[in-house]
């Protein structure tokens, strides 16, 4: 006689986990290194003062009578706050229904947005994106990162595709240096994370290995997370949703994220049988000094 297998069980329960995996990256790191400021207005202005030019012809005679010297104006800089938002409709049934993983579909949903659309910021103001003031048609965009830099911190590291070099990058370091800045990060994308790592490979060059950690000489290590340049030492750092083509040089104390309204939830009026939530904020991005940060852009 056969035996009654698993095979033959009708109605068996489903085994399936209560736990959901979701390995999409949350981190933003510019966002997360520049602090913030409350702006009351859409359009928000803000001051960039610099001192007159170094004159190697300063010399007086004695007895010299005192001549006026030409103040430096400062410059009024300004940008425009953009709205972000993403809408749910759920409808009440999925709430209603058991499932595994969560306990409310809509409060699992409102959790993946919130970190969506905190990445869609990230990526904008890592972007080129210049400012917009907007209309009653048009949605209203502030001005990114590489739209508020001087235009003589923009390098080029030459032919399509060509990989940020470490004279390139050494050079854009001495720019901002001669401009009285002393940069602390840089972001680069993914892609160019081997390319940095083999400026450690560079003849001559040698790593500090810490002696005390018994397994240090069974360890490979192959990237550059600090840069010691003659123009100081700055942070290197993997930014997943900044383009593909830039590498950004700043001092986070110089960027700062305005914010006129912070992320909030709203429930939107019910119409039929679904519930609908939106969550919604408005920010712009600031930058004191526009020759405070570089870019280095691979040429298109």
């Amino acid at each position: 006689m056969a035996a009654f297998t698993a095979y033959d069980v009708v109605g068996k329960k489903e085994d399936i986990s209560d736990i959901i995996t979701n390995i999409s990256p949350t981190d933003t790191p510019f966002i997360s290194s520049i602090g913030s400021e409350k702006v009351h207005n859409t359009l928000f202005q803000w001051q960039e003062d610099s001192l007159a030019a170094t004159n190697t012809s300063n010399a007086l005679i004695q007895g010299a009578d005192a001549t006026e010297t030409a103040p430096v104006a400062t410059v009024m800089r300004q940008n425009y706050t953009q709205i972000l938002g993403k809408t749910l409709k759920v409808a009440d049934t999925t709430d209603a229904v058991a499932r595994y993983g969560r306990a409310k579909e809509t409060a699992y949903q409102l959790g993946k947005y919130s970190k969506e659309i905190k990445r869609d910021l990230e990526a904008i103001l890592t972007s080129s994106q210049s400012s917009a003031v907007g209309s009653t048609s048009v949605a209203a965009n502030t001005a990114c990162f590489s739209a508020q830099i001087d235009s003589g911190n923009l390098s080029k590291t030459g032919g399509s595709g060509t990989a940020m070099t470490e004279t390139v990058f050494l050079t854009a370091l001495q720019t901002l240096f001669n401009n009285g800045v002393d940069p602390k990060v840089t972001l680069i994308p993914p892609a160019e994370s081997i390319n940095v790592a083999n400026y450690a490979s560079a003849s001559g060059r040698y790593r500090t290995i810490d002696t005390s950690d018994t397994g240090s000489n069974q360890k490979i290590v192959n990237a550059v997370n600090l840069y010691v340049s003659p123009f100081g030492e700055v942070k290197v750092a993997l930014s997943r949703f900044q383009p593909a083509i830039d590498h950004l040089i700043y001092d986070p104390q110089y960027w700062k994220l305005a914010v006129l309204r912070s992320w909030t939830r709203e429930t939107l009026a019910k119409t039929g049988d679904a519930t609908k939530m939106m969550l919604i904020g408005e920010f712009g991005l600031i930058h004191r000094a526009q020759k405070a940060s570089g870019v280095v852009r691979k040429s298109a």
